[in-house]
């Protein structure tokens, strides 16, 4: 087999965050587990499902910690590993966190691909690794019918640091550093259709690390912070407002997307994901037409971070992003609980 003629996202059902459990039925999943035992010095747990677990030390400091892992959504194996790695190191730097080590998870179809593919895979991990500053520590690898791969990541924060995904408050504007569209290019990719340069667009922004998180969690006026990624931006929200006791309007045309993203969506490239996750939480969403909720559902890999912030410190916020390579614009705000959790403002 040509390394250079495997197309990695053959050999796979889902693609990236894709192919996450959807969050209905990662609810019934965890309702069916066990309440585990109190435990004073976690800090954060899976009640929120928030983006990683925090444990206080008891020094003033936490250990953060996160694993993330998906099948290809790119045919580059090296891509492929650096992806898997951006979007699992985003987990740390959406609560705020330094991340200082990973581990790598590795699943491989043995008996269809070369090892040499799944050593691409981890140099593209390493890549990505030694760009955040940590080593690749380690791992674990077992036979698997498609390649998956991702990391388990640890990391570091000032317990008075840490951003969760509960904390927004009413009059909050919300700001998404990065633009949607990466699943439904995906899907374009899958039918054929998709442009080289689209593709590129989408991969660089998959590749491009969070890292801005680190500086955000010293923010005061940064209220609630997480990732946006498989769940779409509507489920990432709508998490935020529900353990947050909040809802929010979104202005459609203000949110970020890809220029060209109206081309796919036209041609129905639209994922699997996407309706799975408007079957989860779909009633918690009003205002929406079809074709904004199939962008606003899209389910993102290594997507942006989603940023509450004190509207009377908009102007400090938006000019420390724009200072840090953020031009960002506010899409929306949050208001007070209401019959739904996200609302179109039109």
């Amino acid at each position: 087999m040509n390394m250079s003629d495997i197309k990695l996202t053959q050999y796979s059902h889902g693609a990236g965050c894709g192919c996450k459990i959807s969050p209905g039925v990662l609810s019934k999943i965890l309702n069916k587990a066990d309440h585990q035992s109190s435990f004073p010095n976690l800090l954060v747990g899976n009640d929120s499902n928030d983006d990683a677990a925090v444990f206080d030390l008891g020094n003033g400091e936490a250990i953060i910690s996160t694993t993330d892992f998906f099948m290809p959504i790119v045919d580059d194996p090296s891509d492929f590993g650096g992806i898997a790695s951006v979007n699992a190191l985003s987990d740390i730097y959406a609560m705020g966190g330094t991340p200082l080590m990973a581990i790598a998870i590795l699943g491989w179809p043995i008996d269809k691909l070369p090892p040499e593919v799944a050593g691409e895979v981890l140099n593209g991990a390493r890549k990505v690794c030694k760009e955040a500053g940590i080593p690749l520590a380690g791992g674990h690898s077992i036979d698997c019918p498609e390649p998956i791969f991702g990391l388990a990541v640890t990391g570091r924060i000032p317990v008075e640091n840490v951003k969760r995904n509960t904390g927004a408050k009413p009059g909050d504007l919300l700001y998404l550093t990065k633009e949607l569209g990466v699943g439904i290019i995906a899907t374009s990719q899958k039918k054929g259709i998709s442009r080289p340069e689209h593709l590129e667009i989408a991969k660089k922004s998959m590749l491009t690390l969070n890292k801005i998180g680190i500086k955000l969690s010293t923010l005061s006026y940064v209220n609630a912070l997480t990732d946006v990624t498989g769940f779409g931006l509507l489920g990432h929200l709508a998490e935020v407002c529900e353990h947050s006791g909040v809802s929010a309007k979104i202005r459609f045309s203000d949110v970020p997307r890809m220029p060209f993203i109206d081309e796919y969506l036209a041609q129905k490239c639209i994922p699997g994901g996407t309706f799975r996750n408007l079957d989860s939480y779909g009633h918690q969403i009003d205002g929406f037409p079809d074709n904004q909720l199939h962008l606003l559902a899209d389910p993102q890999t290594s997507g942006g971070l989603l940023i509450s912030v004190s509207p009377d410190s908009a102007e400090s916020f938006e000019k420390f992003m724009h200072e840090n390579g953020f031009p960002l614009k506010s899409f929306g705000e949050i208001v007070g609980k209401g019959e739904f959790l996200v609302m179109s403002m039109g």
